[in-house]
């Protein structure tokens, strides 16, 4: 009886381990169908919004498959526009019983609402792997007017511990499972359709020179670092180091220590990989503005997301500016698992993208940066309705 029951026990525990595969993989279409139909929602007319859908698709995917076979995208009749993605994935268990494949269908529908990409957000949480908001005892969060946007359906979406206080105007979350082991949390709500990465596909990158503006480790009490590319730099003892204003990009870690202070008044920073980062020790005071005009206007930092598999390997980025830390601008990390440590003593007004998100012990005061970019300016506003 063991030896006839063993190949059904095997096809039924690896037969839910097919489907939870397919469950899986269908979550994260699901998340690459609602990006397409917001960028396809900015164009005009059905074959423009087809091929808008078609490419971006095809940048997240990264995978070989007839994309154009597989989409379908329709206009409503309010001015919405529907995709649809049909897919399949292949099984290891259940071809045993002559099933080789799963079924997958997601959709998404967006429409076009005029005005700023951006509006009252100023935290847009992108993953959805779960945990993908991690707010910790000491964290407080205070802002009049921003909106945080959670994209996670997952289980928890988030977790928020006890002795924290996160007061924004709105925290929408997709799902509706998470965990609050205490603290304060207002104008939660969960189950909700979050706007989603404002900013996707609207960025200038930058061509990245081979040559190196700086490099090194750099010893003294002040540093003036002119636009350019920075590579795998650092700086010894506590020095000022000012960013003359311009496009700084900085290529592999830039080490900034303890107890240093920055200033970076009109300048971008661009991270041309995920490895990239500048890595703050902690203990620095760091003022940072966006240029208010040219091709980087409104834009503080932002990366590379042109390359599927860079945006495939996610990487964790610490904001560490322990003694005080302003900030204004869009700051578009979409490939970083960001952790906030840092201290304001001062509003800062962002526009914050990321992957995932962990509040530590923190004083942070934000409102929504309405400075706008031009990169991003000629965007319609789009939003998901379903």
């Amino acid at each position: 009886m063991s030896a006839l029951l063993l190949p059904l026990l095997l096809v039924a525990v690896g037969g839910a381990l097919d489907f939870i595969r397919a469950f899986n993989e269908k979550e994260q279409l699901q998340s690459e169908i609602d990006s397409a139909m917001l960028l396809a929602a900015k164009a005009e007319g059905a074959d423009a919004q087809f091929e808008a859908a078609k490419s971006m698709l095809a940048t997240k995917t990264g995978e070989d498959i007839d994309i154009e076979e597989l989409l379908n995208v329709s206009q409503n009749s309010d001015g919405s526009v529907t995709g649809t993605f049909d897919a399949s994935v292949k099984t290891y268990f259940l071809q045993l019983v002559g099933i080789e494949t799963l079924p997958i269908t997601v959709s998404a529908t967006a429409i076009a609402s005029g005005g700023s990409n951006a509006g009252g957000g100023c935290i847009y949480v992108l993953g959805s792997k779960g945990q993908d908001v991690l707010i910790n005892s000491g964290a407080n969060v205070h802002s009049d007017a921003c909106e945080v946007h959670v994209q996670s359906k997952a289980s928890p979406a988030f977790i928020m511990n006890s002795g924290s206080k996160i007061e924004t105007a709105r925290f929408c979350v997709r799902g509706t499972n998470y965990i609050k082991n205490g603290g304060t949390l207002t104008n939660l709500e969960v189950g909700c359709i979050p706007d989603c990465d404002p900013y996707e596909g609207e960025l200038t990158e930058p061509t990245v020179q081979s040559t190196c503006t700086t490099s090194g480790w750099k010893d003294g009490t002040s540093h003036t670092l002119k636009p350019g590319v920075h590579c795998e730099t650092g700086f010894n003892g506590s020095p000022t180091i000012t960013f003359e204003p311009g496009l700084h990009i900085i290529k592999g870690r830039m080490i900034i220590n303890s107890n240093a202070t920055v200033i970076a008044k009109g300048v971008t920073f661009y991270f041309p990989d995920v490895s990239s980062e500048i890595r703050i020790n902690g203990g620095v005071t760091f003022t940072g503005a966006a240029p208010t005009s040219g091709t980087y206007k409104g834009i503080l930092m932002f990366e590379k997301t042109s390359d599927a598999t860079n945006n495939a390997n996610k990487q964790q980025y610490i904001f560490n500016g322990s003694n005080g830390e302003v900030l204004e601008g869009i700051i578009y990390l979409p490939n970083r698992d960001v952790t906030y440590n840092s201290t304001t003593n001062q509003v800062s007004r962002i526009s914050l993208v990321v992957n995932t998100m962990i509040m530590n012990s923190s004083n942070w005061l934000i409102e929504p940066y309405t400075g706008g970019s031009d990169s991003a300016a000629s965007g319609t506003g789009v939003r998901l309705v379903k």
